[in-house]
């Protein structure tokens, strides 16, 4: 009887451990998410302009990031890519509708990603894999001043500024990161702007930028003089 006793207590005492292990993992979930933080971002130039298609994204002191890729896309209607700047994780898919009534032939040489995709109108049917990190500049051979990017970054936390030049990383793990900027008009693009921080920071960057000098849409007899 003694022995069973003991045996009973034992199984009760690894049931109240068991308990104590299951409370003490569910705590530390939810003490890990209460502790992930968002970094506002403010960006300005050296006339204290806001800008607007600043990409910014972290990557963590120690350890590595987690591969979270989403698909993106990148429209083209009214005879431009919308969005102008995009930002993705490497080995995101990206689609490419084509939202106008005339046919659009898609490319890009970067080294980052090469590509084309030849007159077409609709959503081609597979989406581009951008597999590795870089700026990837994509043009249209029917329309000379059609331009856009795609920043490809090793990282899930990155963000666009707004035309307020504002923008918010969100959801970062407590730790440290180094933050880089990018943005298409950086007067030295082989240099990116960076800063390190902790989440819940509030961190302004100051940029210097070329003047804009993207190509006009051609002229029309159209109601914004361009077509």
């Amino acid at each position: 009887m003694r022995v069973f006793e003991n045996s009973t207590a034992t199984r009760r005492c690894c049931g109240h451990r068991f308990d104590v292990g299951l409370q003490t993992l569910l705590l530390f979930c939810l003490a890990t998410t209460a502790s992930a933080g968002n970094i506002a971002v403010a960006v300005k130039d050296n006339g204290g302009v806001p800008v607007k298609d600043a990409v910014v994204y972290a990557m963590p002191v120690s350890g590595k990031p987690p591969a979270a890729r989403a698909k993106a896309v990148v429209a083209q209607h009214d005879k431009q890519f919308v969005p102008y700047v995009s930002a993705i994780q490497v080995g995101s898919p990206v689609q490419f509708p084509n939202l106008d009534t005339v046919k659009h032939h898609l490319y890009s040489f970067s080294p980052a990603k090469k590509f084309e995709v030849p007159l077409y109108s609709g959503t081609p049917p597979y989406p581009i894999v951008f597999d590795k990190p870089g700026v990837v500049t994509l043009g249209c051979n029917i329309h000379d001043w059609m331009i856009g990017y795609i920043l490809v970054v090793p990282t899930p936390w990155f963000t666009v500024t707004g035309a307020d030049g504002e923008a918010r990383l969100h959801d970062l793990p407590a730790g440290t990161y180094d933050l880089e900027i990018w943005q298409p008009r950086l007067r030295d693009p082989s240099s990116r702007p960076h800063q390190r921080a902790t989440a819940d920071a509030n961190i302004s960057f100051q940029l210097d930028l070329k003047p804009d000098f993207r190509l006009r849409r051609s002229p029309a007899d159209s109601r914004d003089g361009y077509r």
